[in-house]
């Protein structure tokens, strides 16, 4: 009677010493590496922090009963690109430390397999080697910048991949390019394509207005006051500027730059 008590109140002290224990939850992206996890000990003194480590629901089989250990990934028979979820238990007034999250952050790894720009204004690329998903970033190269305008989000899967957006070409020739930015901050950018377009070049129908600025045809604009900021920016063949204070500003269009007063 007496060890069946003893053992009752030993899972009862153990039940409640874990109800009181914190998780350290991690979402991420399979990229072949393993997470390697300090572990102080509890703060009874007794054994260590870290009590039960899960990848994705499954207990793992990590000797975690040391100040320092591996979590090992690839015992879970996973993919370049699969998503995860580590949890690791750990008892109260302690706290174990990952020494690596970076490695389940998606990383830009894609090759670009093709880049084209077809006759009706879309833009195509093709990839191979994605290892998780993150936005393409499609830029354009105008007034003598590098003009994001479009993002659409990557698939992430190594396999070959197609993508494809409409963007809108200025006269004369024009360049694009892709790009993703991964856990670095660091850009990855596609080699440029260029493509002539054989529309006729925008002017302004007047550098004078008072409500409203006019192109003679549909172009991508910005427009900046004498400081450099942009007060308006969009894509269209007018612009309402009724709201602007009067003076002097820049338009960019087309493939140029110009001075207006608004009046």
């Amino acid at each position: 009677m007496r060890k069946i008590f003893t053992v009752f109140i030993l899972s009862f002290l153990l039940s409640f010493s874990f109800a009181k224990a914190g998780v350290i939850k991690m979402d991420g992206i399979f990229q072949g590496k393993n997470l390697y996890v300090v572990n102080p000990f509890a703060a009874s003194g007794v054994g260590f922090c870290v009590y039960e480590v899960t990848v994705n629901g499954q207990i793992t089989t990590d000797e975690i009963n040391s100040s320092a250990f591996e979590i090992d990934l690839s015992m879970f028979q996973l993919q370049l690109g699969d998503k995860l979820v580590v949890e690791i238990k750990h008892k109260d007034n302690c706290k174990p430390k990952v020494l690596n999250p970076e490695v389940l952050k998606p990383k830009s790894t894609y090759n670009l397999t093709s880049i084209n720009v077809e006759k009706d204004g879309t833009l195509k690329w093709s990839t191979s080697g994605e290892a998780g998903k993150l936005p393409f970033i499609v830029e354009q190269f105008r007034w003598n910048k590098w003009v994001k305008v479009a993002e659409i989000e990557g698939k992430g899967t190594p396999t070959n991949n197609n993508y494809s957006t409409t963007v809108k070409p200025h006269s004369g020739e024009n360049k694009f390019r892709v790009k993703q930015v991964d856990y670095t901050k660091k850009p990855r950018y596609s080699d440029e394509v260029t493509f002539r377009s054989m529309s006729p070049p925008v002017s302004l129908e007047s550098k004078r207005v008072d409500d409203k600025l006019e192109f003679t045809m549909e172009t991508m604009y910005e427009i900046y006051d004498y400081y450099g900021n942009i007060v308006k920016k969009g894509f269209g063949k007018d612009v309402d500027v009724s709201k602007l204070d009067k003076g002097k500003y820049f338009v960019n269009f087309d493939n140029t730059m110009e001075q207006i007063t608004v009046k």
